[in-house]
């Protein structure tokens, strides 16, 4: 818990919910692990206006309560092991879920492995494929290949990694930027092809590459502001008009190259959490992902690195590594001693 900003969280003890405090849509989960995001720490170091506040998205465990004879049951059952996320409130031993916002957890696949996927991949869904984003086909189990390109920024982050997979399994040919040593990382998630974003001729490269077909996007996965600007230049020097969606805020609208449209979250078109993940459920808790992981088909990606197995006592620790910014083609997980 962040007691104000600027400062290591604590812990401290709170009541467990009951079946009646659950409601119709949520679940009661026993962690197992948590998955750290940069979200963690610059929550940590922002003034949020409203405190205490417990920060923490993305965690594993088993279905420990549940209010019977609700729509969650007809879905889950305690015991069930699972993955999900949730918005600031996940660095718990317990933590309640909304149903739409998990999945069962493969026999094969572990706490740790499964931990890194939720958030990551709901974030590229919404941006893939959201009706008020760049709105792509949904993925599918043996998509028909369409001979069109997407270029994902930043494809060897979090969520950069479940966007080239998810942008493939839809049909797409995907572009991706990384660093050279991350080349082979993105290509065996599925890139047709990578650039060196550090890599003053890139703009020109991608452009050619992209101008081959037909391309239906470009996704900001990763790199702030400065991966925008680059991307404009891609833009530029493509003969397309492209559709350009962020998970970045761009503020500096002049920066935008005429010929290329933008769409970001807004005040205006972001919905409230949860609601604002559930128009791409297929392909993510409710549909694709589940299935595609069940089979084999879909990679965890990045790879956890266990920074310690602490359990609550060890948050800090990972957050604080996470901080540093060293973290490159990994997602930092904390497991329950």
């Amino acid at each position: 818990m962040a007691d104000t900003f600027g400062v290591p969280g604590v812990i401290r003890d709170s009541s467990i919910p009951t079946p009646d405090n659950l409601g119709d849509e949520k679940l009661l989960i026993k962690v197992y692990a948590w998955a750290i995001n940069p979200a963690d720490y610059m929550l940590q170091n922002r003034n949020l206006g409203k405190y205490p506040v417990i920060l923490g998205c993305d965690v594993a465990g088993t279905v420990e309560c549940i209010l019977p004879n609700s729509t969650a049951a007809s879905l889950f059952s305690v015991g069930d092991r699972v993955f999900g996320f949730t918005a600031n409130n996940g660095f718990q031993d317990y933590v309640t879920l909304d149903y739409r916002l998990v999945a069962k957890l493969p026999d094969h696949m572990a706490y740790s492995e499964a931990v890194v996927l939720g958030l990551c991949a709901a974030t590229s869904a919404m941006f893939l494929f959201g009706k008020d984003y760049l709105h792509l086909d949904y993925p599918k189990s043996g998509a028909t290949r369409k001979g069109k390109s997407v270029l994902v920024w930043g494809g060897s982050s979090a969520v950069g990694s479940n966007a080239i997979q998810l942008a493939t399994a839809a049909g797409y040919d995907v572009v991706t930027t990384c660093s050279e040593r991350n080349f082979d990382y993105v290509k065996k998630l599925g890139a047709i092809q990578a650039f060196d974003y550090r890599d003053n001729d890139v703009p020109g490269s991608i452009a050619a590459e992209i101008d081959s077909g037909e391309c239906a996007g470009f996704f900001m996965a990763a790199g702030l502001e400065e991966g925008n600007l680059a991307a404009y230049k891609v833009a530029t020097a493509s003969n397309q008009r492209i559709n350009f969606s962020s998970s970045s805020f761009v503020t500096d609208l002049g920066n935008v190259p005429e010929g290329v449209h933008l769409s970001q979250a807004t005040v205006e078109n972001i919905k409230p959490f949860p609601y604002c993940w559930f128009e791409t459920l297929s392909a993510t808790f409710g549909g694709y992902l589940p299935e595609a992981l069940a089979t084999g088909t879909y990679k965890v990606a990045p790879p956890p690195l266990v920074v310690n197995r602490q359990g609550l006592e060890g948050i800090q620790e990972a957050v604080d590594r996470m901080r540093e910014g060293t973290v490159s083609a990994v997602k930092l997980v904390v497991e329950r001693p």
